[in-house]
Order: structure tokens, then sequence, then C-alpha cells
């Protein structure tokens, strides 16, 4: 038995880009008793505030405060990485390693374009993680075994791109904004002298929970959180679709 397994495991670009998109969902299903975890590409580096200390010591808070089980870093370099043999094989270890049944990467395109570049990146990896005949070693230098997700989805985050689903997220959404408002440096603060950037603004604070209304909105709930699949989830029945608790 793996004791590293997770059922969810979210790899995106930056550090703060899971909880930005998809904390709600996380801290939901790790208050259920799954394990949950993260892996950031990057140290955010290259972010005009703050320094990748601090980005650490802030991944590390909203982490606990979402209840993850694991989080870890690439280390790949912000702003540059490429969707290469080299990178693939560094997400696979990870894949691998942690055998999820979920993967949640980046939005397939967005402003920020480590975003799309880093959907591509991981998307590739998941399918080529399940090939045997490609090989990776684990911290022990052994070889990893085969695995390949059973579901990849991708957040929506700065571009209001159509979600394929959303899930219910009223219950966790105040700890959503407590470890997305972790990144101290990042993120509005009064009275800080650090420069002043697009996500550093009290108004960007507010669309995200304007927009998270928005998606609960459309399924009846107070907030919500879209995600789009590329490959259409299937059900069993209809009555998945009126209890979502069968699903």
């Amino acid at each position: 038995m793996n004791k590293d397994k997770l059922h969810i495991l979210a790899i995106a670009a930056h550090p703060d880009d899971v909880e930005l998109g998809c904390g709600g969902t996380l801290t939901k299903h790790a208050k259920m008793g799954q394990r949950v975890g993260i892996v950031d590409l990057t140290e955010g580096e290259l972010g005009t505030r703050g320094s990748v200390a601090e980005r650490y010591t802030e991944a590390a808070n909203a982490a606990t405060i979402m209840g993850l089980a694991v989080r870890e870093n690439a280390q790949i370099r912000d702003g540059f990485f490429r969707n290469d043999e080299e990178h693939q094989k560094r997400i696979i270890h990870f894949i691998r390693k942690y055998q999820p049944e979920i993967v949640i990467t980046n939005a397939p395109e967005d402003r920020h374009p480590d975003h799309g570049r880093g959907y591509q990146l991981v998307s590739d990896a998941c399918f080529l993680a399940g090939l045997r005949k490609i090989e990776t070693l684990d911290e022990d230098g052994k070889p990893q075994e085969a695995w390949r997700p059973k579901r990849v989805f991708s957040l929506i985050q700065d571009r209001q791109l159509e979600p394929t689903f959303i899930v219910d997220i009223t219950d966790t959404f105040e700890e959503k904004m407590k470890a997305v408002m972790a990144y101290t440096s990042q993120f509005y603060q009064p009275g800080s002298d650090e420069p002043l950037t697009y996500i550093a603004t009290q108004n960007f604070t507010e669309q995200i929970k304007y927009r998270d209304s928005l998606m609960g909105k459309k399924i009846g709930t107070a907030y919500g959180e879209g995600f789009i699949s590329v490959n259409i989830p299937g059900i069993s029945s209809l009555d998945q679709l009126l209890y979502p608790q069968l699903a």
C-alpha cells in the first residue's frame, strides 16, 4: 500500500493559484476525510511583491487552513518553464509518488502565460505517467510504478471560461478566503509599502468573491467553484444529478 497516496492532487504554476481557483473544493474534500495535496510548479520567484521565502511560509499557512495532507514545490523556473521531456518527467515523478485519483491543474488559457502552459504540461504528464516504459525514480532511487489519474480537471482563473461543472463551496468559502489571504505579501493589505499590482488591489479580492457567488448562483447555492473537463464525466443514473451526495 502506498502511504503517500492522495485522493486529489492539485498541480498549478504558482503558489496561490490553487487557493484562488479551488481552495474551497480542496478544503471540502479534506473535511470529508480524504487525503488532498498540492504541488506548486514554481516558487513564484518573478512575483513583484514579496520573496520566495515569504511564499513558502504563506503556502504552508494556507495548506494548514485547507487541511492538506502534503504540499511540495517542483522548483521549476517561473515564467520560463517548458512542456518538454525534462519537465514532464519531473511532474510524472509527483503523480506516481502520490497516485491521485483526481488531478486539478491550471486553466487551459488565461491572462498569465504560465497558466495555459502549466495546464498543458500537467495534462501531458498525467497521460505519460501511465506508460510503464517511461522510467522515473523515487527519492530512494527505486523505479516508480506507472500511474494515470482517472480524471484531470482544470481551474477557471482570471478569464471567465465556461465551466463543465461547479462544486458547491458554500460551507468552505470562509476557509478558502482565509487561505487566499494567507498570502499577505501578494494580496490587498492596507498600509503595505510594496508596489501595487493587479492582484494586490481590494477590487481583485472582491472579484474573487463575486466570481464564486456567480458560480454558486448557477447551481442555486451561495458560492461555487467552476471546473473544466476535456472528457465529459459520466454518471450511473440521472438521480446523481438530483442527489449529488450519491455521486
